[in-house]
C-alpha cells in the first residue's frame, strides 16, 4: 500500500509499505480520507526523528473495516466509521470516568498513544487500530467525518469543559477561524445560547466565521480586547477559547475574559499567559477565572460530534488532495492557505 511517511526531520515521503498486520483485538481499517492538522505540521519539523522507523502520519482518520481481528466482537468488516485518537487502556481511574484522554496509563504527560505520534497513523491506504478506538457514522460523508476525531473532538471537549459560563446572555470569543476555530464556532451556535464573536488576523476566516453562524467578527490587533469588553459592557468575555496559543492570543485572552469566566488554551503555539497572583484589576487576569490546557476529548465528546455532523448542525469546510499531494497540503497549511480543514483522499 501507500503511506506517507515521515522518514526523518521535515522529510515526508509518499513510500510503497506492507499492509499492517492486526492483532487479535484490532481491526485494519480501509482509509477513505484522513484530516491534516497543526500537531501534523509540529511532528513534521521536530528537529529530531520521532522514532528508527518511519512514521505514517494522521490521526483524523475515517474509513471502512477491512478485517477483523480474532477476539474482537461486535464489529464486522463493512462498517464505516471513524478512529478515536486516545488510544488509553480503559482500566485506570481516569478511564473508566470517562476521561479516556487523561488516561493515567500516559503519566504526567496525560498523552494516552495516538494514531501518526506514535504508532503508525491513517495518511495511508490501510491502518491498523484497536477495536476499542472504532466510533460507528453511519451515512456520514466520509470527508466530512475525518476532520471530527480531532477538530470536532477537540472543539466540543474544549466548549463543554466551559458549559457553566455559557449561559443566555453570554458572550463566548474564538481565537483562530482554522480547521478547529470556525468547527467550534459551529458547536457554541448549536450548543448554547451564548453569543459568539470570531477574531482572526484575515477578512476571509472571519467570513467563513460568519458563514458558520458567528454573530461578529473582529480583525485581531491592539484594539481587539477593548471591542470585546465594549460588547460587554466592560465586563468581558464569559468564555475565550484560543486555538492559535500565541503569545499574542493569550494576551488577548488574558485581557478580556470576564470575572468567574473560561480561557481555554487548545492552540499550541506556545504562547504564555501573564497571570499573577497579585490583586486583579486593569488588564490583568480578573478575579475567579479559570485557565484549562485542552487535549483531545472523550469518547463521549465525539459521539457527540458526530450527532451534530449527522444531523447537519455541523459541516467541516474542506479542502481535498490526494494522498499523493500531501506535502503540497501540509505546505499550504502552514502558510495560512487553507480555508477550514484540509482532508487527504488515498
Amino acid at each position: 500500500m501507500q503511506a506517507l511517511q515521515l522518514t526523518g526531520p521535515q522529510t515526508l515521503e509518499l513510500r510503497e509499505v506492507p499492509v499492517p498486520e492486526i492483532g487479535p483485538s484490532d481491526l485494519l481499517l480501509r482509509v477513505a480520507a484522513a484530516g491534516i492538522c497543526h500537531s501534523d505540521l509540529h511532528v513534521l519539523h521536530v528537529p529530531f526523528r520521532m522514532r528508527e522507523e518511519p512514521l505514517t502520519l494522521g490521526h483524523e482518520i475515517a474509513g471502512t473495516i477491512e478485517a477483523v481481528g480474532s477476539e474482537v466482537v461486535g464489529r464486522r468488516a463493512g462498517e464505516r466509521g471513524i478512529v478515536y485518537l486516545c488510544w488509553s487502556c480503559g482500566i485506570c481511574r481516569e478511564c473508566v470516568s470517562g476521561n479516556e484522554n487523561v488516561c493515567m496509563a500516559a503519566g504526567r504527560t496525560a498523552m494516552p498513544p495516538c494514531p501518526g505520534l506514535g504508532p503508525d497513523g491513517g495518511m495511508a491506504e490501510y491502518v491498523r487500530i484497536p477495536a476499542s478506538s472504532f466510533v460507528p457514522i453511519g451515512d456520514l460523508d466520509f470527508l466530512q467525518a475525518a476532520p471530527i476525531a480531532d477538530a470536532g473532538l477537540s472543539s466540543f471537549h474544549a466548549i463543554a469543559g466551559a458549559r457553566e459560563q455559557l449561559r443566555p446572555g453570554s458572550t463566548a470569543v474564538v481565537i483562530g477561524i482554522g480547521g478547529l476555530g470556525h468547527v467550534a464556532v459551529q458547536i457554541l451556535r448549536a450548543t448554547t445560547a451564548a453569543t459568539v464573536v470570531a477574531v482572526d488576523i484575515s477578512e476571509d476566516k472571519l467570513a467563513l466565521a460568519t458563514d458558520c453562524g458567528a454573530h461578529e467578527g473582529l480583525l485581531a490587533g491592539a484594539g481587539t480586547a477593548a471591542a470585546i469588553l465594549d460588547r460587554t459592557d466592560g465586563r468581558g468575555a464569559a468564555a475565550v477559547f484560543d486555538f492559535v496559543g500565541a503569545d499574542q492570543t493569550a494576551k488577548l485572552a488574558v485581557e478580556s475574559v470576564a470575572p468567574n469566566g473560561a480561557y481555554r488554551m487548545i492552540g499550541l503555539g506556545g504562547g504564555a499567559p501573564e497571570i499573577t497572583a497579585g490583586p486583579a484589576g486593569g488588564p490583568g487576569w480578573p478575579w475567579g477565572a479559570t485557565v484549562r490546557k485542552s487535549y483531545g476529548g472523550t469518547r463521549s465528546d465525539l459521539i457527540d460530534s458526530i450527532g451534530l455532523a449527522r444531523t447537519g448542525r455541523l459541516r467541516v469546510e474542506i479542502e481535498r488532495f490526494d494522498l499523493a499531494d500531501g506535502r503540497e497540503a501540509l505546505d499550504r497549511l502552514d502558510r495560512g492557505l487553507i480555508r477550514g480543514r484540509a482532508v487527504l483522499v488515498p
